[in-house]
């Protein structure tokens, strides 16, 4: 029986703490460092214990896993049915599209309270995300907030992105101080000349893009199909105009290994991205690498959305050395794209302070 974005946020936090207890999954201790740069307070997480976690390959997308499996060489679906019931929260339906979702914590945690939004029947990790998924992932934003606890969502698309499943899912993780990601502190700062136009911050060097979320859509009534409908209007508007410019900056980035144009239209056509939502924006990244190798004799770091959102994740101390001296403004640069010529003029125009 499905549940109201509410009553799923009610359960995380006692479900969690119970899971935890039971062992059903594994919650990693971990510290944060705080590290300046490009005028945003980067948060660095630092959790020796993931040492310890098996390096998965990148999943094939496009091929869907088994649900069980017997041998080694097939890989298992875990976000289908049986569900591990001490990961289990709750199911969804998105009554405009009829389709249905599953609410798992995450299995392998660094944060208190991080769940999977997760499509019932499987889809692809390298697909976009549909309208329903948008709002879905907005309602439970909305929710969270509304009981006083703030989270965003992040979707890892595609194989450069640094997604570890196929089977499509968002993940959903408490905000810093119960406020908000770093990069989002910052564009929330930010004032526009046109709110209804993506813009760029200029203190990053590599390529994104924001949409500013209309104020109201955090605190208007859901009370009807209409309301729901309108809901989607603007979110699927929102994301549709962030892909297009992704998609227009991979068509004509270079890329490192071949610069041809069967290349560029292979990336734009299936471009990775990571995407971060808050009540207030979604933010989007395209990305051409899913680590970047460390000029030190440090290893390479993944980069997920949590790398962008201002998280970053290392595992040793000797690592949050080397990413601190490389600096992780050239990181990020290092796994996305650099910005586009034109995106002066496709972006709306932020005001000067």
């Amino acid at each position: 029986m499905a549940s109201s974005p509410a009553e799923i946020i009610t359960r995380i936090p006692t479900q969690f703490a119970k899971a935890k207890q039971d062992g059903d999954l594994f919650f990693y201790p971990s510290t944060v460092h705080s590290h300046t740069e490009i005028g945003i307070d980067f948060e660095i997480r630092l959790c020796p214990a993931l040492q310890k976690k098996p390096v998965l390959p990148t999943p094939q997308f496009e091929v869907p896993p088994v649900v069980s499996s017997t041998t080694e060489e097939k890989p298992v679906d875990p976000f289908m049915p049986p569900y591990n019931k001490g990961l289990y929260i709750g199911e969804l339906k998105d009554e405009l599209e009829d389709k249905e979702y599953v609410v798992l914590l995450n299995k392998f945690a660094l944060v208190e309270g991080h769940a999977l939004l997760i499509s019932k029947k499987f889809e692809s990790q390298s697909a976009p995300l549909s309208p329903g998924d948008l709002v879905m992932a907005y309602t439970l934003l909305r929710a969270s907030r509304q009981q006083g606890r703030n989270i965003f969502a992040f979707y890892n698309c595609n194989d450069n992105s640094g997604a570890s499943q196929p089977h499509k899912h968002l993940q959903f993780m408490p905000s810093p101080e119960n406020d908000a990601p770093p990069i989002e502190r910052v564009a929330r700062s930010i004032r526009l000349e046109s709110p209804d136009k993506p813009f760029t911050l200029a203190s990053l060097p590599y390529a994104h893009y924001i949409f500013r979320l209309p104020p109201y859509l955090a605190t208007q009534p859901l009370k009807s199909i209409s309301d729901l409908e309108k809901l989607e209007t603007v979110l699927a508007g929102a994301y549709i105009t962030l892909l297009d410019l992704v998609i227009s900056l991979l068509r004509h980035t270079d890329h490192e290994s071949s610069s041809d144009a069967q290349t560029r239209g292979a990336a734009a056509t299936r471009p990775s991205y990571n995407m971060i939502m808050t009540t207030e924006h979604i933010h989007m990244i395209p990305r051409l690498k899913e680590s970047y190798s460390l000029s030190t004799s440090g290893p390479a770091s993944d980069v997920n959305s949590l790398g962008f959102a201002g998280m970053l994740m290392v595992k040793s101390e000797e690592q949050l050395a080397h990413v601190k001296k490389e600096s992780v403004a050239r990181i990020l640069t290092g796994v996305g794209c650099k910005p586009g010529e034109w995106d002066d003029m496709a972006t709306g125009v932020v005001l000067d302070d």
